[in-house]
Protein backbone atom coordinates (compact mmCIF):
# COMPACT_ATOMS: atom_id res chain seq x y z
CA UNK A 1 0.00 0.00 0.00
CA UNK A 2 1.53 3.51 -0.98
CA UNK A 3 0.98 5.23 2.34
CA UNK A 4 -0.68 8.17 0.53
CA UNK A 5 -3.35 5.75 0.55
CA UNK A 6 -3.35 5.53 4.51
CA UNK A 7 -5.31 8.57 4.52
CA UNK A 8 -5.14 12.66 3.77
CA UNK A 9 -1.42 12.68 5.27
CA UNK A 10 -0.36 9.38 4.98
CA UNK A 11 -0.55 8.77 9.04
CA UNK A 12 -1.19 5.82 10.92
CA UNK A 13 -3.73 6.34 14.21
CA UNK A 14 -3.92 3.89 17.09
CA UNK A 15 -6.46 3.25 19.02
CA UNK A 16 -7.42 0.91 21.99
CA UNK A 17 -7.59 0.15 25.64
CA UNK A 18 -5.39 1.63 28.24
CA UNK A 19 -2.52 -0.58 28.62
CA UNK A 20 -2.57 -2.27 25.08
CA UNK A 21 0.58 -1.17 23.97
CA UNK A 22 -0.42 2.25 21.54
CA UNK A 23 2.52 4.01 22.75
CA UNK A 24 5.54 1.37 22.71
CA UNK A 25 4.34 -0.19 19.69
CA UNK A 26 3.63 3.10 17.97
CA UNK A 27 7.39 4.04 18.27
CA UNK A 28 8.94 0.79 17.13
CA UNK A 29 5.89 1.39 14.52
CA UNK A 30 7.11 4.55 13.72
CA UNK A 31 11.12 3.49 13.49
CA UNK A 32 10.32 0.57 10.80
CA UNK A 33 8.47 2.95 8.90
CA UNK A 34 10.58 5.85 8.89
CA UNK A 35 7.54 8.14 10.21
CA UNK A 36 7.27 10.73 12.82
CA UNK A 37 5.72 9.92 16.11
CA UNK A 38 3.47 11.63 18.61
CA UNK A 39 1.67 10.78 21.68
CA UNK A 40 -1.58 12.82 22.11
CA UNK A 41 -1.99 11.61 25.79
CA UNK A 42 1.91 13.17 26.48
CA UNK A 43 1.00 16.45 23.58
CA UNK A 44 -2.35 16.92 26.41
CA UNK A 45 -0.13 17.05 29.39
CA UNK A 46 2.14 19.56 27.82
CA UNK A 47 -0.11 21.43 27.04
CA UNK A 48 -2.34 21.78 29.79
CA UNK A 49 0.85 21.70 32.19
CA UNK A 50 -0.82 18.80 34.42
CA UNK A 51 -1.07 15.36 34.22
CA UNK A 52 -3.79 13.25 32.96
CA UNK A 53 -5.04 11.96 36.35
CA UNK A 54 -5.02 15.14 37.51
CA UNK A 55 -7.05 16.92 34.51
CA UNK A 56 -9.30 14.29 34.56
CA UNK A 57 -9.34 14.63 38.32
CA UNK A 58 -9.62 18.39 37.80
CA UNK A 59 -12.02 18.49 35.01
CA UNK A 60 -14.27 15.19 35.33
CA UNK A 61 -14.10 13.27 32.65
CA UNK A 62 -16.40 15.23 30.55
CA UNK A 63 -14.48 17.80 30.55
CA UNK A 64 -11.08 15.85 30.29
CA UNK A 65 -12.84 14.45 26.70
CA UNK A 66 -13.79 18.29 25.61
CA UNK A 67 -9.81 19.10 26.28
CA UNK A 68 -8.43 15.53 24.49
CA UNK A 69 -11.46 16.52 21.79
CA UNK A 70 -9.38 19.55 20.96
CA UNK A 71 -6.74 18.51 20.98
CA UNK A 72 -7.13 15.32 18.82
CA UNK A 73 -8.95 18.17 16.11
CA UNK A 74 -5.61 20.24 15.68
CA UNK A 75 -3.46 17.45 15.08
CA UNK A 76 -2.27 18.22 11.59
CA UNK A 77 1.08 15.56 11.13
CA UNK A 78 2.41 13.59 7.79
CA UNK A 79 4.19 10.12 7.68
CA UNK A 80 3.15 10.27 11.45
CA UNK A 81 2.24 7.46 13.84
CA UNK A 82 -0.36 8.92 16.56
CA UNK A 83 -0.76 7.18 19.33
CA UNK A 84 -4.24 8.26 20.70
CA UNK A 85 -5.22 8.42 24.31
CA UNK A 86 -7.69 4.91 24.69
CA UNK A 87 -10.83 7.60 25.39
CA UNK A 88 -10.44 9.01 21.90
CA UNK A 89 -13.53 7.04 20.40
CA UNK A 90 -15.81 9.26 22.84
CA UNK A 91 -15.34 12.36 20.79
CA UNK A 92 -16.96 11.09 17.33
CA UNK A 93 -15.41 15.07 15.94
CA UNK A 94 -11.74 13.97 17.12
CA UNK A 95 -12.08 10.61 15.50
CA UNK A 96 -14.06 11.64 11.99
CA UNK A 97 -10.65 14.56 11.85
CA UNK A 98 -8.33 11.70 12.66
CA UNK A 99 -10.15 9.59 9.82
CA UNK A 100 -9.27 12.21 7.26
CA UNK A 101 -5.67 12.58 8.62
CA UNK A 102 -5.15 8.63 8.30
CA UNK A 103 -5.93 5.02 8.92
CA UNK A 104 -7.08 4.36 12.13
CA UNK A 105 -5.47 0.92 13.56
CA UNK A 106 -7.12 -0.73 16.62
CA UNK A 107 -4.49 -2.52 18.68
CA UNK A 108 -7.17 -5.46 19.81
CA UNK A 109 -6.10 -6.76 23.41
CA UNK A 110 -8.37 -9.46 24.90
CA UNK A 111 -9.89 -9.00 28.46
CA UNK A 112 -7.43 -11.28 30.27
CA UNK A 113 -4.24 -10.51 28.45
CA UNK A 114 -5.01 -6.32 29.38
CA UNK A 115 -6.12 -7.85 32.93
CA UNK A 116 -2.14 -9.23 33.05
CA UNK A 117 -0.43 -5.78 31.65
CA UNK A 118 -2.42 -4.04 33.92
CA UNK A 119 -2.54 -4.15 38.04
CA UNK A 120 -3.57 -1.27 39.03
CA UNK A 121 -5.08 0.81 36.09
CA UNK A 122 -6.82 3.87 38.39
CA UNK A 123 -3.37 4.94 38.43
CA UNK A 124 -2.97 5.53 34.35
CA UNK A 125 -5.66 8.89 33.61
CA UNK A 126 -7.99 6.24 32.67
CA UNK A 127 -11.55 8.12 31.88
CA UNK A 128 -14.45 6.63 32.98
CA UNK A 129 -17.70 8.03 31.94
CA UNK A 130 -19.67 6.59 35.13
CA UNK A 131 -19.58 7.50 38.61
CA UNK A 132 -17.43 5.76 40.72
CA UNK A 133 -15.35 3.00 40.61
CA UNK A 134 -15.52 1.10 36.82
CA UNK A 135 -13.77 -2.34 36.63
CA UNK A 136 -11.65 -2.92 33.80
CA UNK A 137 -14.21 -5.62 32.40
CA UNK A 138 -16.99 -2.39 32.49
CA UNK A 139 -14.75 0.16 30.49
CA UNK A 140 -13.61 -3.38 28.24
CA UNK A 141 -17.45 -3.93 27.26
CA UNK A 142 -18.13 -0.03 27.13
CA UNK A 143 -15.11 0.96 24.76
CA UNK A 144 -14.92 -2.60 22.51
CA UNK A 145 -17.09 -1.76 20.32
CA UNK A 146 -16.40 1.91 19.55
CA UNK A 147 -12.81 0.74 18.45
CA UNK A 148 -14.51 -1.73 16.68
CA UNK A 149 -16.88 1.03 14.67
CA UNK A 150 -14.13 3.50 14.27
CA UNK A 151 -11.04 1.01 13.13
CA UNK A 152 -10.15 0.84 9.60
CA UNK A 153 -8.34 -2.28 10.66
CA UNK A 154 -7.98 -4.32 13.41
CA UNK A 155 -4.88 -5.81 15.01
CA UNK A 156 -4.89 -8.90 16.97
CA UNK A 157 -1.85 -8.59 19.21
CA UNK A 158 -2.52 -11.22 21.63
CA UNK A 159 1.26 -12.41 22.87
CA UNK A 160 2.60 -10.99 20.54
CA UNK A 161 6.03 -9.06 21.42
CA UNK A 162 6.36 -5.24 20.99
CA UNK A 163 8.16 -6.15 17.76
CA UNK A 164 5.73 -8.40 16.82
CA UNK A 165 2.81 -6.27 17.01
CA UNK A 166 4.64 -3.28 15.38
CA UNK A 167 5.44 -5.56 12.39
CA UNK A 168 1.67 -6.94 12.52
CA UNK A 169 0.35 -3.50 12.10
CA UNK A 170 2.82 -2.97 9.05
CA UNK A 171 2.01 -6.00 7.34
CA UNK A 172 -2.12 -5.07 8.21
CA UNK A 173 -1.34 -2.52 6.28
CA UNK A 174 0.75 -3.86 3.59
CA UNK A 175 3.47 -1.25 4.15
CA UNK A 176 7.27 -1.83 3.53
Amino acid sequence: MDPKELGHEGNIVLIGMPGSGKSTIGIVLAKILNYDFIDVDLVIQQRCDKTLQRLIDGLGPAGFIQVENEVLKSLDFQHTVISTGGSAVYSHEAIGHLSQEGVIVYLQVDLPELEERLSDFTERGVVMRQEGAMSLEALYDERVPLYERFADVTVDINGLSITEAANAVRSALQLG
